[in-house]
């Protein structure tokens, strides 16, 4: 990944109650001059940890870094649960964490694009986990993105991701190195399954209805990996909403293909979706998860466990089969 020399440990500790102080200051100017302190989130309780903190833009990231880690760094995302990420904004709050971060991920192919001014102000190393996938065009619209920045949705494209997540950590901390490898060999196998399992199920479907409705082009790289073909109302910008021209493209389509099911993401309207069910008769079946996991108690909690949950939904909508 071409991190150089790995970074001594004191002088990392000394470095980061540097930036910390910094950055605390930091924090108090920006607050005083914007008026951000009565809007922003609560400040994340300080945490006291000797262990390398990894800093991630998403929680989908941070869930499969830990899982890499097995507990040897401390993990946070930028972003909550649930949150849209596309045109986050970060928090003074957010720039007094990046100042501790010693190591700093994000997705890259220009999904965050909030993400380049947020590292201005951030002396930390910076990998970009999509390094070495395929990229994909955006099809549609003007979004202000050439390349389709969901790679993760894809189990085959999220083995890359746990590639560079295992080279990373690696640099970080070459102590744990083996351990870090052997986490991600064991993880690349569960994603290989999961993406054995749904290529083969739907391998049964017959051609002209593999077809996968979405309300976000979020799946570009999964359709290609299990032999799909997608339609959306919107492509890559979950500010958009749909218009009366798109939703109607999408319900021609699905009639021309007798799709049997539409789907949407958890963190945008499914109003437009519903009525190309309601239009088609296809019927509405679920929610897709893809930009944040859940709670601890809501669905996918994991990264895994998005993908398996994903799977499961398109394969019961567009087979018939139950979930």
């Amino acid at each position: 990944m071409g991190f150089g020399h790995p970074k001594n440990r004191v002088t990392v500790r000394r470095h980061r109650r540097l930036r910390v102080a910094v950055a605390g200051s930091l924090v108090g100017l920006l607050s005083a001059c914007s008026g951000l302190a009565a809007n922003a989130p609560a400040p994340r309780p300080e945490v006291h940890d000797d262990r390398p903190l990894v800093l991630t833009t998403f929680t989908v990231l941070a869930d499969m870094v830990r899982a890499v880690a097995g507990g040897h760094v401390r993990v946070e995302s930028i972003t909550d649960v649930g949150a849209e990420i596309h045109g986050y904004e970060p928090t003074p709050e957010d720039l007094r964490q990046g100042a501790e971060a010693d190591l700093v991920l994000d997705n890259g192919f220009g999904l965050e694009a909030w993400f380049s001014q947020f590292l201005t102000d951030v002396d930390a190393e910076h990998v970009v986990l999509s390094d070495g996938v395929d990229p994909l065009p955006v099809h549609g619209a003007e979004t202000g993105h050439a390349t389709n920045p969901h790679a993760w949705m894809s189990p085959v494209a999220g083995e890359v991701y746990i590639e560079n997540i295992v080279s990373a950590l690696s640099d970080l901390d070459p102590a744990h190195a083996a351990e870090y490898a052997a986490n991600g060999e064991a993880y690349a196998a569960e994603l290989e399954e999961i993406h054995g399992e749904m290529a083969s199920a739907l391998g049964e479907l017959p051609p002209e209805r593999r077809v996968l409705v979405t309300c976000e082009g979020a799946f570009s790289y999964l359709a290609r990996d299990t032999g799909l073909e997608e339609a959306y109302l919107w492509p890559v910008n979950a500010e958009r909403q749909s218009t009366p021209r798109q939703v109607t493209a999408v319900i021609d389509r699905v009639r021309a293909d007798e799709v049997p099911a539409v789907f949407c993401e958890s963190t945008v309207d499914d109003t437009g979706q519903r009525q190309v069910a309601a239009e088609t008769g296809a019927r509405y079946a679920g929610t897709l998860y893809v930009d944040s996991l859940s709670g601890p108690e809501g669905p996918v909690p994991t990264y895994l466990d998005l993908l398996r949950h994903d799977a499961a939904t398109i394969v019961a909508g567009l087979t018939g089969a139950a979930p």
